[in-house]
């Protein structure tokens, strides 16, 4: 079964500011003496990134109705484009989006998300 995709009627794009980092794929154990050691934890890991947009209120109740209904709360996975390089990537939601309202009608929406190997 394929992946849900991102919703067209929401922005395609993120804001300028997004926040990505490799993953985190070490183990690290700290000795009694010395330097700590660190090791490979995992071959692949998952890369968070925090997306932030802007939307209207007709958005933000479409991005609401996707989150709990179609990814069941954020359990689901989901496709949509990587803002730094445009490819198409896996995501999963870290915890559910959150949004402030900046004028009327217009929402300034945070995605936590991680980008799945």
């Amino acid at each position: 079964m394929a992946n849900p995709y991102w919703p067209g009627a929401l922005p395609q794009a993120a804001l300028l500011g997004h926040t990505e980092s490799p993953p985190d794929t070490t183990l690290r154990t700290q000795m009694d003496a010395g330097p700590a050691k660190t090791r490979p934890r995992f071959t692949a890991g998952v890369r968070p990134i925090q997306i932030p947009m802007i939307m209207t209120d007709d958005q933000v109740t479409t991005l609401e109705t996707f989150y709990t209904t179609t990814l069941a709360g954020g359990a689901l996975k989901f496709d949509f484009r990587l803002p730094r390089t445009g490819a198409v990537v896996t995501y999963r939601f870290t915890g559910p989006p959150q949004w402030t309202l900046v004028e009327s009608k217009r929402w300034r929406v945070t995605l936590p998300l991680e980008v799945l190997p």
